[in-house]
């Protein structure tokens, strides 16, 4: 094999490290146009999780009057609005004025999204207040109401906090709300879910 002159090996050193920045820059952009994607388009053939990985993502549960509900990885800091784009937007029955769509989403986070009742009321899309546990990211003053120790003003207090906070990432957030007190935060702890 022939040694090599000095000239040839940065020329050929030049070329490795252009390739690595080109490289680098298509890397960038595909990540970055699959984060913009994931926030703003229909759900992938990846079933809507990106190979980042990053800490600073969330994953939401995303459920109710929407096009495709799922679990979806979105980017932090994202709201309640773009999760529900993300599951392909509302569903024609969507009772989208009974949730808090500017709410910040929380890792772990379920989003439901009621469906219109007879009546144009809203129902939730998991069945009545005694079958599970209520999101606490898309509880409405009616179900809130429906748990032991809250009555309509604590449960407008409530709503009023996560609306004011952004949402909350955990039901021991809401000890910070007037009038609930230890007895009270164990009803919550048993009905809610973040």
């Amino acid at each position: 094999m022939p040694e090599l002159s000095r000239a040839q090996i940065v020329v050929y050193g030049a070329i490795a490290v252009a390739l690595l920045l080109v490289g680098a820059r298509a890397i960038r952009a595909e990540g970055g146009e699959h984060s913009f994607a994931a926030a703003s388009a229909g759900p992938p053939a990846d079933m809507g999780f990106s190979l980042s990985g990053q800490a600073s993502d969330v994953v939401v549960d995303v459920a109710g009057a929407v096009s495709d509900p799922g679990v979806y990885r979105l980017p932090a800091g994202s709201r309640v609005e773009d999760a529900i784009r993300r599951a392909g937007g509302a569903g024609a029955e969507a009772e989208l004025e009974a949730i808090n769509r500017a709410a910040r989403l929380a890792d772990g986070q379920q989003v439901v999204v009621p469906a219109r009742g007879p009546g144009g009321t809203a129902v939730a899309a998991t069945g009545s207040a005694g079958e599970g546990p209520i999101s606490l990211g898309t509880a409405t003053i009616e179900q809130l109401d429906t748990i032991e120790g809250i009555g309509p003003v604590t449960a407008q207090d409530i709503v009023d906090f996560r609306d004011q906070h952004g949402g909350l990432a955990s039901v021991d957030q809401l000890d910070q709300v007037p009038g609930i007190g230890p007895a009270t935060m164990e009803s919550l702890r048993a009905r809610l879910q973040p």
